[in-house]
C-alpha cells in the first residue's frame, strides 16, 4: 500500500495561504478623509478663549394683545422691512363689536351733552331775568356737568378700545429682516403668541461664556476678535458687557461683544471663538500656539498632533500648555500657521495615507 506525505502537503498549504493574507502596503490602503486648520498665534500674544454665538443687536419677537383670527401676513422670511411697515393684520371679531358698542356710547353721550347744555344755557338766561329760581339753576348746573362727565368716560371707552384695535395690525418697531414667520392666515392668535421675529438689519452682537478662572481678566472697553470658523473669518470686536454672575448659566460668565464690523457671510446663530486680550506674559508662554483639544493624541505620557505631508498623516509630538474652552495652548513643537488635522473619518496612525475635505 503507497503512503501520501501528508505533512509535507500540508505544510505547502499552509504556506501558500499564509503568503496570501500578507498586509497591504500604504499605498494600497484606502485615504482617510480628514479636516484640517491651522495653529493659531494667539497664545503667543496672551490671549484667553471662549466660546460663542452671534446674535442680531436688535430683535424682537412680535405679537398681539388680543385675541383673534390671522387675517393675512404681508411679509415673508428674508424680507426687509422699514420701521411701521404693516407686517399681520389679526381679525378681532369680539374686538369689532366692541368698538361698535363704543361708539354707540359716545353718540348717547354727546346726546345727552348736548340737551344739558341747551337746558343749563336756557336757565341761566331765564335766573338772570329772575325767572327762575337759585334751585332750578344749581339742578341744571348739576346736570349738565354729569352729562359733561359721561361724555367724556364715553370717549375715553372709545379710546381704549380704537387703541386695542391698534394692536391687530402688527407693525415692525425699527427697520431690519423678518427671520420667521410664526401660524398662517387662519390660525388663532392669542395675547403673547409671537407671530413674526424680527431683527436688525445691520450690527451684530456676540454672546460669549467664559470660565470663572478668567473672568477676572476680562474688562469692558477692551479689544477681543471673534472667529467665525464656517467662514474662515476673524473680525475685530469690542467688549460691551461682563456679567458678574454665573447663577443662571452654568458656572460659565456671560460676555457681550459689540462687532466693530460685519461681514456678509455672518448670519445670526453662528457658532464663533472669541480670542479676549486680557492676559499677560506672566500668565501664558511666551511663544506658543493654540490648537483644538479634541485634535490631541494621547499616548502613555506623551502628547501629539496629527499633520499631513505627501498625502499621509504624520504624527508629531508636542509640549502643551493650559487648556480653556476646547482650546490648548501647545508651547513647542508646532508652529503659527501650521495645518494640523482637526478630525478624521477613521482613527489615523503614523503614515496613514489621508485626502483633506
Amino acid at each position: 500500500m503507497k503512503r501520501i506525505a501528508i505533512p509535507a502537503l500540508l505544510g505547502v498549504f499552509l504556506l501558500s495561504a499564509c503568503s496570501s493574507e500578507q498586509p497591504k502596503s500604504t499605498e494600497q490602503l484606502p485615504a482617510i478623509s480628514v479636516t484640517l486648520a491651522q495653529a493659531d498665534a494667539s497664545a503667543a500674544a496672551g490671549i484667553i478663549t471662549g466660546s460663542g454665538i452671534v446674535e442680531a443687536a436688535q430683535s424682537a419677537n412680535l405679537s398681539t394683545r388680543m385675541m383673534g383670527y390671522i387675517a393675512q401676513y404681508h411679509v415673508a422670511v428674508g424680507d426687509r422691512v422699514t420701521q411701521g411697515q404693516l407686517l399681520v393684520e389679526v381679525n378681532p371679531s369680539d374686538m369689532a363689536a366692541k368698538t361698535a358698542q363704543a361708539k354707540a356710547g359716545v353718540a348717547q353721550a354727546q346726546a345727552g351733552y348736548d340737551n344739558a347744555k341747551k337746558d343749563y344755557e336756557r336757565f341761566k338766561h331765564l335766573f338772570a331775568q329772575n325767572s327762575a329760581s337759585q334751585k332750578e339753576l344749581d339742578d341744571m348746573t348739576t346736570r349738565f356737568q354729569m352729562a359733561e362727565a359721561g361724555l367724556s368716560v364715553a370717549q375715553n371707552m372709545l379710546k381704549e378700545v380704537e387703541a386695542h384695535m391698534a394692536y391687530a395690525l402688527i407693525r415692525a418697531p425699527f427697520s431690519g429682516v423678518v427671520v420667521n414667520t410664526f401660524g398662517k392666515p387662519g390660525d388663532m392668535a392669542t395675547p403673547g403668541m409671537p407671530l413674526v421675529a424680527l431683527e436688525g438689519g445691520s450690527g451684530f452682537e456676540v454672546k460669549a461664556w467664559v470660565s470663572e478662572t478668567n473672568i477676572a481678566k476680562i474688562q469692558t472697553d477692551t479689544q477681543a476678535h471673534v472667529v467665525v470658523k464656517s467662514q474662515g473669518l476673524r473680525l475685530p470686536a469690542t467688549i460691551t458687557e461682563v456679567s458678574t454672575s454665573a447663577k443662571n448659566t452654568g458656572g460659565q460668565y456671560l460676555v457681550k461683544l459689540q462687532l466693530s464690523e460685519t461681514d456678509a457671510a455672518v448670519r445670526a446663530g453662528m457658532f464663533v471663538q472669541v480670542l479676549f486680550e486680557g492676559t499677560t506674559a506672566e500668565e501664558t508662554p511666551a511663544s506658543g500656539v493654540l490648537v483644538e483639544t479634541a485634535a490631541l493624541v494621547k499616548q502613555g505620557q506623551l502628547t501629539g498632533v496629527y499633520t499631513t505631508a505627501q498625502g499621509k498623516a504624520l504624527l508629531r509630538w508636542v509640549r502643551i500648555g493650559a487648556s480653556n474652552d476646547g482650546m490648548t495652548a501647545v508651547i513647542s513643537g508646532l508652529s503659527a500657521g501650521e495645518s494640523y488635522v482637526r478630525t478624521s473619518a477613521a482613527p489615523l496612525y503614523d503614515g496613514a495615507p489621508v485626502s483633506i475635505n
